[in-house]
C-alpha cells in the first residue's frame, strides 16, 4: 500500500505535485527526490545553516534544501540556494555574499531539467 499524505497546506501539496509532474515530464529524478522528502513528516525535514553551505557547497553551485534554511554561520561563496522555508537573516547573508536565494518553485521554473542541482540536508 502507498503512504497516505496527511499534509493540509494546499501550497505544499501543490508544490509536491508540481515537482513530481516536472520530474516525469523532463526525466529529472532530482525533483521527485525533493518531492518525496517534502512529503515526509515536517520534523524530519532538513534544517541547514548558511555555515554548512559555506563548508560543503562549491562556488557557483545550485543547492536545494527540502526544508528550512537558517542563518547561523557565515558564507562567502556565490551560491543559488532554494529552500521551502528560509529565514530573513539567511537570505541576507546569501545575497550579501553575491548569491541568490529563491524559492523551490522559482528554481523549478528556471531549471526544469534539474541539471547541476545539489540536494543538501
Amino acid at each position: 500500500m502507498g503512504s497516505k499524505s496527511k499534509k493540509t497546506n494546499p501550497n505544499l501539496i501543490s508544490l509536491i505535485q508540481r515537482l513530481k509532474d516536472v520530474s516525469r515530464e523532463n526525466e529529472a529524478p532530482v525533483w521527485r527526490d525533493i518531492a518525496l522528502r517534502l512529503e515526509g513528516a515536517a520534523n524530519h525535514w532538513a534544517e541547514v545553516n548558511v555555515g554548512k553551505l559555506h563548508r560543503y557547497a562549491s562556488e557557483g553551485e545550485i543547492v536545494v534544501i527540502p526544508g528550512k534554511l537558517l542563518g547561523a554561520g557565515e558564507i562567502a561563496k556565490r551560491l543559488t540556494v532554494a529552500a521551502y522555508r528560509s529565514s530573513g537573516q539567511a537570505r541576507e547573508k546569501i545575497e550579501k555574499a553575491g548569491g541568490k536565494s529563491v524559492s523551490i518553485e522559482e528554481l523549478l521554473a528556471l531549471n526544469p531539467k534539474g541539471s547541476k542541482v545539489r540536494i543538501m540536508g
